[in-house]
């Protein structure tokens, strides 16, 4: 038992304070900041950054009032930021306008900024007019310049009432809005979360939700002070303006004027004096000073609200980053993984490949096929992408970054309209050599024995079985490298493909005739090897390249072997490289003829030859 009222009794002291944002919380300490979100999925994000403190501000830091003034106008510009980012996780962002384009463009202009500037302006401009314009007026009303009450106590009081009442019926108003309410749910999970931490309770939703959800160090108290602390300034101005200034003789609407220009004047002064009559009365729990804190404890009973076990959660999750960034100036900074249309995601991911020497169509089947949308429609769809979606492809992006090959890190393609696996032990078929397979497919006849040599993924043989399964046809495909066949076999499982494997260089281990041999060897000269793409040269199987000193070692092979291997008037039909076909057609002297057939590109790239 002792135990225990030791571990309620002990306290921890703590500078960090925070905000609540949609969907989540924003901590800050003293040198650097963490906004937690629970995002559409219902994960938490954590976004963290450093505080760059100047010199300057240091030193401002230090002198009583002035900083009051400059840690509100900071909080106010860094809140709003902090908000506007915090909708973003949401996907609460519409398409750039051509207008927003230009702006970027032209005048170096980000149009979101400049909506969050004027937002944060429009927001100080209601506020005045809430709270300062319209008390006025409406004491003006009351205490008319017949009267002789004006500019006295009692309108200072009725306006510092005004100002309370005001902004009383503005929160009860505001709160009958979900998002607001939420926002005031959030707004309490801060408050227990440091409450918690300085009763020196364990960190969870458990131990937060006992504790209590009003704050000393609270912006809704400070809202008070600031109301309580401008009756007693604007009194004594007001008073030194009629007295001494003569100001207020120039009709009605000129003093309302004057009176407005000289509260605005000095209401910097107002908020550095409610800020310091705010820390000094955190720094005590005394009750003597109860009276004074009662007032804003009752406003912050409307501006909070009691949160949910997983609000505090987020709470919670935001207050240990910035508790261990404060602690260990080596810990990095974190971003939100942030909901994207898949047109603007598609857009930034082409530019970061092409900055980076890498076709911007790898971007573009990276996101069709993440986020299943055909290629040709990715700049018309409207469709989102989740903070998951996002985080999947941004993996994806990280290692084709590295240089790794796009259909190696999605561990599949599409070729001749089937799924092939693939991987570091097989070559990625190309697009040209479905041409290959669509040849063997069109000169078979029903009955045919078909062999497919150097058969990789499998892709050929797979293709040809699945087309001509109705011909009755066998394909046996046969590679050097037993773990392609591994590949090679997966493949026709998975496409319910019939056709035998042989582990074999080349017809070493191949017996029989057949009516139609494909091969698509290595054919690329080994002293150009070093200067291929990164990703075909670092990552794919140098076995399934080297094509020997001048890239035709397999064509001699094809050449002397196929014509064993084939039945009289059988064909051969092979693949080849840019400037090998007609070199290759000389080899081949033993056919009966040849015959040289070109790709998408107008590239010699096939070669059939008939026994």
């Amino acid at each position: 038992m002792s135990s225990k009222k030791e571990h309620n009794k002990k306290e921890n002291r703590t500078y960090i304070g925070g905000q609540a944002v949609l969907e989540g919380v924003m901590m800050r300490g003293k040198t650097a900041y963490a906004t937690a979100v629970r995002d559409p999925e219902g994960r938490i994000q954590v976004e963290s950054r450093r505080l760059n403190t100047s010199k300057g501000m240091k030193r401002v830091a230090k002198i009583p009032i002035v900083r009051g003034v400059v840690n509100f106008v900071s909080s106010l510009v860094s809140g709003s930021k902090i908000l506007m980012r915090s909708a973003e996780v949401y996907g609460d962002e519409a398409e750039q306008s051509k207008f927003e384009r230009w702006c970027e463009q032209k005048l170096h202009l980000n149009v979101m900024s400049a909506v969050s500037f004027i937002a944060t302006l429009l927001g100080i401009v209601l506020a005045v007019g809430l709270f300062i314009a319209l008390p006025m007026w409406l004491s003006n009303l009351i205490f008319s310049e017949e009267s002789g009450l004006r500019y006295t106590i009692g309108y200072n009081l009725t306006q510092g009432g005004l100002r309370l009442a005001i902004f009383i019926v503005y929160i009860v108003v505001i709160t009958a809005m979900k998002d607001i309410r939420r926002v005031f749910m959030y707004h309490g999970a801060e408050h227990k979360t440091i409450t918690c931490f300085e009763k020196g309770l364990e960190l969870t939703p458990e131990n937060a939700k006992t504790c209590s959800r009003i704050h000393d160090r609270c912006g809704t108290t400070f809202l008070f002070l600031v109301m309580a602390v401008s009756i007693v300034v604007f009194s004594v101005v007001n008073w030194v303006c009629d007295e001494y200034l003569d100001f207020f003789v120039y009709g009605e609407v000129v003093n309302y004027l004057i009176q407005f220009a000289v509260k605005i004047l000095f209401l910097p002064f107002v908020a550095g004096i409610s800020y310091e009559v705010l820390k000094l009365l955190a720094k005590s729990q005394s009750k003597i000073l109860l009276p004074i804190k009662a007032p804003g404890f009752a406003l912050q009973r409307l501006t909070t609200r009691e949160p949910t076990e997983d609000m505090l959660e987020v709470a919670i999750a935001a207050f240990k980053k910035v508790a261990e960034m404060d602690a260990d100036a080596s810990v990095p900074e974190t971003d939100f993984i942030v909901s994207k249309s898949v047109k603007k995601y598609t857009e930034e991911l082409k530019a970061l490949f092409s900055s980076e020497g890498i076709d911007e169509s790898d971007a573009e089947w990276l996101v069709s096929v993440k986020a299943g949308v055909p290629r040709g429609e990715l700049d018309k769809t409207e469709k989102m992408l989740v903070p998951s979606q996002v985080r999947e492809m941004d993996a994806v992006a990280g290692e084709r970054l590295k240089g790794r090959p796009l259909w190696y890190i999605l561990g599949d393609t599409e070729f001749y309209g089937y799924t092939i696996r693939v991987d570091e032990r097989v070559l990625i078929p190309r697009p040209e050599t479905e041409l290959l397979a669509e040849l063997a497919i069109k000169t078979a006849a029903e009955g045919d024995k078909i062999l497919d040599l150097c058969t990789g993924s499998g892709c050929v043989a797979v293709a040809v079985a699945k087309e001509l399964q109705g011909k009755y046809v066998s394909v046996t495909a046969a590679d050097v490298s037993a773990a392609a066949l591994e590949v090679a076999q997966d493949n026709a499982r998975r496409n319910g493909a019939d056709v035998k494997f042989i582990e074999s260089d080349m017809f070493a281990n191949v017996k029989g005739k057949f009516n139609i041999v494909v091969c698509n060897p290595p054919y690329i000269k080994r002293g150009d090897i070093p200067a291929l793409q990164r990703e075909v040269r670092d990552f794919e199987p140098l076995s399934a390249l080297d094509g020997g000193e001048d890239g035709l070692d397999f064509y001699r092979r094809l050449a002397v072997e196929a014509p064993k291997h084939l039945v009289r008037g059988g064909t051969l039909l092979v693949e080849c490289g840019i400037g090998q076909a007609q070199e290759i057609v000389k080899l081949f002297k033993k056919f009966d003829y040849t015959m040289v057939s070109r790709d998408y590109n107008d590239v010699e790239r096939f070669v059939r030859a008939v026994l």
